[in-house]
């Protein structure tokens, strides 16, 4: 059943996250060492990294879930996907152009809380404790940000500076972006099957606590990770 498959989604990315040996938006030993070993522009190895990366970006690929989870038509989707990722893109670019150096632990924390946000308010938990309503796509942008600069933050220590260096960002931020696309289309597919289901809005909840719970338990390591760093 569609809800099934995105339960094992869910579960999976958390485990995911957890095998992780730098447990979140990260690049790995090896690929690390590999995109040191290159020089100059070199487009087509930083295509495929930011692509692999969106496919372990289990963090990201949680948050998107939440975003589109109550989105129906195809505009909208475009939209949010949109603000996400021209976010993502800026803090991406220019936190590596510019050397912008943040707190991995705490960067990562706060996207654990994005996680939060979107799943509570997809079970419309602000409704009940605000008077007002918050803007949703500011907050997307605004996770969005948060996201780029991430790994931002680690892909700093990979690449290096000298010809080819926006090549090669450029090449890396859209292969997150294509690898993006594809996530988002297997997504989309679940979850148009599983609306058409009568079950649905009562699934639906219990998926949404879910992933609040995951993006607590993101949010929790992180911190503590700070905090002992």
């Amino acid at each position: 059943m569609p809800v099934q498959m995105l339960v094992r989604l869910v579960g999976s990315l958390l485990l995911l996250g957890f095998v992780s040996a730098a447990w979140g938006h990260d690049i790995s030993a090896e690929n690390a060492e590999f995109v040191m070993g290159l020089s100059g522009a070199a487009p087509g190895p930083f295509l495929y990294l930011g692509a692999k990366h969106m496919f372990t970006g289990y963090d990201h690929l949680l948050f998107l879930l939440g975003v589109i989870f109550f989105l129906y038509r195809p505009r909208d989707i475009i939209l949010y996907v949109t603000l996400f990722t021209v976010g993502h893109s800026i803090t991406l670019l220019l936190g590596v152009l510019l050397g912008w150096q943040v707190n991995g632990h705490l960067v990562d924390a706060i996207i654990g809380l994005s996680i939060v946000y979107k799943a509570f308010e997809n079970i419309k938990g602000f409704e009940a404790f605000l008077p007002w309503r918050l803007n949703t796509q500011a907050a997307v942008f605004i996770f969005g940000l948060c996201h780029g600069l991430g790994l931002a933050t680690k892909l700093q220590d990979s690449v290096q500076d000298g010809d080819g260096l926006l090549t090669n960002l450029l090449s890396f931020n859209i292969g997150v972006e294509l690898g993006q696309l594809c996530a988002l289309a297997a997504i989309l597919l679940v979850l148009s099957s599983w609306r058409s289901r009568p079950s649905f809005q009562r699934q639906a909840f219990a998926v949404n606590t879910l992933l609040m719970c995951a993006g607590f338990v993101l949010f929790g390591y992180q911190i503590t990770g700070f905090l002992l760093v």
